[in-house]
Order: C-alpha cells, then structure tokens, then sequence
C-alpha cells in the first residue's frame, strides 16, 4: 500500500513539473490571466462536437493557458526575446514561426528519445502576450485553430474579454487618478 501512495506522489509530481520553469517565471513576473486545461476540460471546449477538435487535443495531457497584457505590465520586445532563449535553455526547440489573424506566432517543442514530450505556442500581437504550455504534442500546423478554439468557447471567451476590458479600465482610471494630481 505504501508503495501505491509513493507511486501516485512521483507521477503527480511529473505532471506538475512537466511544464517549463520560464511560463512559471513569466507567471510570477507578470500580472495576467492563467487557466489551465486537462483534456477533459479540452473536451468541453468543442461544443459543436467537432471530430477535428477532438483529434486535435488527443495528445494534450496538460496545458496552461497564459495572457499578459503587453502595455500595462510594460512587456517589451527584450522580454519576449529573453523568454524565447528561456524556452531554448529548457531544451525545447524552435519548430515553426508564423503569422495568423494579426498574431505572430513562435512554436516550440522538447523532444525526447524522438518522442515530442512538450509544446510551447508563443502568440503575440501589439497589445499581450499569449503563452499555451503544453504537456504533449498538437499538429503544429493546427495550432492556430486551437487559439480559435479557445477563443471561441465562450466561458473562456469571456474571461479573456473582461480580461482585457478590466485592463482597459484600469487604464481609463488611473489617467483620471494622474488628471486629478495634476490639477492639485
């Protein structure tokens, strides 16, 4: 019985660990939204039952779901190339860079014995930063439907819209805060 508890305590410890130490950095450095997903929770996003949804994520065991907002946290290009080294100092490598929708995207794997253990899908745009740590694999060409995917669902949809709406009023009041100092 003992060993079945120590077992159980090594493998959950795997799972967490599985996922990269610089997410974890830029989690902790910068305020933003963090969600993460099982494949059950997965599942739950396709909501119209797509077989290429499921297909998509069967791979996915693990994968968190960052979004910092660029210009309130003060995100520059210098952070984002020394995030990308970051992933390149975990041993995950650059497999595909690219451009969909108005975001650049730069996606990473880790490779192990031939077998691909993690994927990072790094998007970008003029205003956040969004990171997908995962612990598996997706067609890296299908990445960009997986943002889509996430986008669409409209739990999560809505999360990352007040998200980013909270962010804007934080702004819009912290220039009336600023107006109001500058009148006194």
């Amino acid at each position: 019985m003992k060993g079945i508890f120590t077992l159980i305590f090594f493998c959950s410890v795997g799972l967490v660990s599985g996922q990269t130490k610089t997410t974890q950095a830029l989690d902790d450095k910068y305020e933003g939204l963090t969600l993460y997903f099982y494949r059950n929770t997965l599942r739950m996003l396709n909501q119209k039952e797509d077989p290429a949804f499921d297909e998509l994520i069967k791979d996915i065991e693990k994968m968190r779901f960052l979004m910092i907002d660029k210009t309130n946290s003060k995100f520059e290009k210098a952070d984002y190339k020394k995030l990308l080294a970051g992933y390149q100092g975990e041993e995950y490598e650059e497999m595909m860079t690219g451009r969909y929708d108005g975001r650049n995207f730069d996606i990473y794997v880790k490779e192990k014995n031939g077998d691909i253990k993690g994927t990072v899908i790094l998007a970008t745009d003029s205003t956040s930063v969004i990171v997908l740590d995962i612990l598996g694999k997706i067609a890296l060409n299908k990445a960009p439907d997986l943002f889509k995917a996430i986008d669409g669902s409209t739990d999560i949809g809505r999360k990352i819209k007040d998200f980013i709406s909270k962010d804007e009023d934080d702004k819009d009041n912290q220039g009336k805060d600023d107006k109001k100092k500058s009148k006194n």
